[in-house]
């Protein structure tokens, strides 16, 4: 039977890629090919960005409570076919369909939250600002966006094109070649609520497509996630284009266990932040710092809450950890364990000889845990999969140490009881969302969401008010009339003369 080969969508259809350069898109949990992804090439890239440019001139100019019936429309049919894409989700990316759909509840708040374009490209006016002058500004759209998404979250991060569309704004989709079945899914549902052809488009490909998107003469700007190494790239790439970049990198976040945590409570909390979706998302708990007097408790109960974690197939309901990407990633987490033991770290937890009996082509990484001083590789490098590491610190002041000397600055969690000790530690912890007694601190579609140090780069963060005005620049517009002299005898000079 042959290999289904995907294909680009521009101007509202599915076209081929010219390129012959391709990779299989597999299930990580079975090792079955779905697709073959073509990678795009300059010509297709072209292509794809005109059928967005072309677009952009009447797109804009559909009124923004149209643009927000089209999304309302859109949102209803995501939240029909929930199950269905939380199915493909897993297919492709591997997390359990309880994560899937997890997923799909965040991702379908991006789309509630874009509707509200009405209220959220509201401008200013202030009346007499001069003796007959009006002063006002207005939000405008800039052209078509590039979007380009990472495999860990198919549906939540390339349903950013909401705020873009939204706002008047055309996109170009670059979605992971690991899990581009998603989008096109999703895309596909787009093009059934009403978004005329050319708003919404999908490039397939990777690193040459990116780059070339980044400094195509017709690309507004580019909202990118992925790892810090390559989101630095990117940021100077798109900006030195002197186009808009918010360039989402990697995190290594830490986990903060004080003596007046209450383990009962926080305990499933911090297995879910370590090792849910596989650790592969950027919010995922890393490095647990653990008070000493509670540390010896804390470790027995993390390894046997560790070791209760069911490996398998997302699709089986028992399962509660499903595989890595790729077996390159499981490979990387085995030698970043075996270089770990040889500098001296110990596994407390060893997931690298994990097997599932049926799935035998899988890429199994087991829950790990490893015992490190927090200067070492493995306690200093994002792993992106299932290897934690934990250490014991004095107190307040060593844990903060640690925490404010990594180069990733995404997220900070402390469990403890004391308001004073929290609200400290949300004070000094410089990171861009922190947790209190949450292991994921993820913010909901109304709030921004972004890193600091190499977990960001860009001013203007993903979601909400800040993609409102990133998606969008503010026109100020000064005016005066001269139509009716009998009630205004000249304009104020004072204000002329500034």
């Amino acid at each position: 039977m042959p290999k289904h080969i995907l294909e680009n969508y521009a101007n509202g259809t599915w076209r081929p890629v010219r390129s012959t350069s391709s990779v299989d898109v597999t299930n990580p949990a079975t090792g079955e090919v779905l697709a073959v992804h073509p990678m795009s090439n300059a010509d297709d890239v072209d292509e794809v960005v005109a059928s967005a440019a072309d677009a952009f001139g009447t797109w804009r100019r559909v009124p923004v409570p149209q643009r927000a019936a089209t999304l309302f429309r859109y949102r209803h049919l995501l939240t029909a076919a929930t199950a269905e894409l939380a199915e493909i989700i897993t297919t492709e990316n591997g997390k359990t369909l309880a994560e899937s759909r997890g997923e799909l509840v965040r991702a379908i708040e991006y789309v509630e939250h874009a509707a509200a374009a009405p209220e959220t490209m509201k401008g200013a006016v202030t009346e007499n600002i001069g003796i007959g002058v009006d002063i006002e500004y207005v939000r405008e759209p800039l052209g078509p966006f590039a979007i380009v998404a990472p495999f860990n979250f198919p549906a939540m991060i390339p349903l950013y094109f909401t705020w873009a569309v939204a706002t008047g704004n055309t996109v170009v989709i670059k979605p992971s070649e690991h899990c581009p079945l998603t989008t096109i899914r999703m895309v596909e549902l787009a093009e059934e609520a009403g978004f005329p052809p050319g708003v919404v488009n999908v490039l397939l490909g990777e690193a040459n497509a990116v780059d070339a998107l980044a400094v195509h003469p017709d690309v507004a700007g580019m909202s990118f996630v992925g790892s810090s190494e390559i989101a630095k790239l990117v940021y100077a790439r798109v900006s030195s284009a002197l186009k808009r970049c918010q360039a989402q990198g990697g995190a290594n976040n830490h986990l903060v266990v004080t003596d007046s945590a209450v383990l009962d409570a926080c305990l499933p909390n911090m297995v879910s932040s370590m090792f849910g979706n596989a650790s592969q998302r950027c919010f995922a708990g890393s490095n647990l710092l653990v008070y000493r007097a509670v540390y010896d408790q804390v470790v027995e109960r993390l390894v046997n809450a560790s070791k209760s974690l069911v490996l398998g197939n997302g699709m089986d309901a028992d399962v509660t950890l499903g595989p890595v990407i790729s077996e390159q990633a499981r490979s990387r987490l085995v030698v970043a364990v075996q270089e770990a033991e040889r500098a001296g770290a110990r596994v407390l937890a060893d997931g690298r000889d994990a097997t599932v009996e049926q799935y035998p082509r899988g890429h199994w990484f087991g829950p790990t845990i490893v015992e490190a001083v927090p200067t070492s590789a493995v306690w200093t490098t994002e792993l992106f999969g299932p290897v934690r590491c934990i250490a014991a610190v004095d107190g307040f002041e060593e844990a903060m140490s640690v925490i404010n000397a990594s180069e990733f600055g995404h997220s900070a969690v402390i469990y403890t009881e004391l308001g004073g000790e929290a609200r400290r530690f949300r004070q000094e912890a410089v990171v861009g969302q922190i947790g209190i007694n949450i292991g994921t601190p993820a913010p909901i579609a109304f709030y921004p969401v972004g890193g600091r140090r190499a977990s960001f780069y860009g001013s203007l963060r993903g979601r909400a008010e800040d993609a409102v005005d990133f998606y969008t620049d503010k026109k100020v517009v000064v005016s005066t009339w001269h139509a009716d002299t009998s009630s205004v005898a000249s304009v104020d000079p004072a204000f002329e003369g500034r």
